[in-house]
């Protein structure tokens, strides 16, 4: 069986490396298929370049949230045709994720800090993530680190940067999905916590749940193979890779997709 990562993200939205990058990195794992997830974007299905040394699939995560439920929920979609409504249907989201990151840069420089917009790296040239804030402070010696004692302060714990924006309905997420020609999948249930909506979001059209994920413990792994026999769910898997922008890097070739999440998308 090959061994894929179907769950990366690249420069295109929060990862820190580019796609052939992760391809490169991906192939030394020994790895033979990656998926490029990027949140709330697609733009990268016309940036993969030829000769990489490992399958590379397109994909997306997008970031949804069941305020009925009061719970987060990441819809990873794959195989996806329509990509222009796909598109459609995310960009309000990076949209209001930019203005977002404007507004903290805003209270950021009337806090005493210096944030040069010419600088600062952009999400496929255009959108600013707090991740892109945070590499800016540490590059320029503002802050000590990415993710430690100063992240904490002013972008966690009620810090002066600590607000969000609204996410998108997850079921409907998963609709344009499938309306796209895609296969939808929840990711990383354990970190969530929410195998509740696991039988409304198959009734919108889930097909999959991602099983290897480094926030699925054991707990989390039975629930989620016994909500996939249920409900005839291929199970997938995936680092959750964003290279430097995230505390601790997984390594490459430990999550990995099962056979039937092979089967179906690779």
């Amino acid at each position: 069986m090959r061994k894929a990562d179907l769950h990366m993200h690249s420069r295109v939205s929060d990862g820190s490396y580019t796609i052939r990058e992760l391809a490169e990195l991906a192939a030394k794992k020994g790895l033979d298929v990656i998926a490029v997830t990027d949140h709330d974007t697609l733009s990268h299905v016309s940036q993969i370049p030829e000769g990489l040394p490992v399958k590379v699939i397109p994909g997306i995560e997008i970031s949804a949230y069941d305020y009925a439920a009061d719970k987060r929920v990441h819809v990873l979609g794959y195989d996806i045709k329509d990509v222009a409504l796909v598109e459609d249907f995310v960009h309000p989201l990076l949209e209001a994720r930019h203005e977002n990151s404007m507004k903290q840069i805003g209270i950021l420089e009337e806090n005493g800090y210096h944030v040069d917009l010419d600088k600062i790296h952009r999400a496929d040239g255009k959108y600013i993530y707090k991740q892109h804030i945070m590499e800016y402070l540490v590059q320029t010696g503002q802050a000590p680190d990415m993710f430690g004692e100063f992240y904490q302060k002013i972008f966690k714990n009620n810090g002066i940067c600590h607000f969000d924006i609204k996410y998108l309905d997850p079921y409907e997420a998963v609709r344009v999905i499938t309306a796209a020609g895609g296969k939808a999948v929840l990711a990383h249930s354990g970190q969530q916590q929410n195998f509740d909506l696991i039988p409304k979001l198959v009734e919108a059209g889930l097909k999959g749940l991602e099983l290897n994920h480094p926030a699925n413990d054991e707990q989390a792994h039975e629930k989620i193979r016994r909500y996939a026999d249920v409900y005839g769910l291929f199970l997938t898997g995936g680092s959750d890779f964003h290279g430097t922008y995230e505390k601790a890097a997984p390594d490459l070739g430990i999550y990995l997709a099962e056979e039937s999440g092979v089967e179906a998308l690779c």
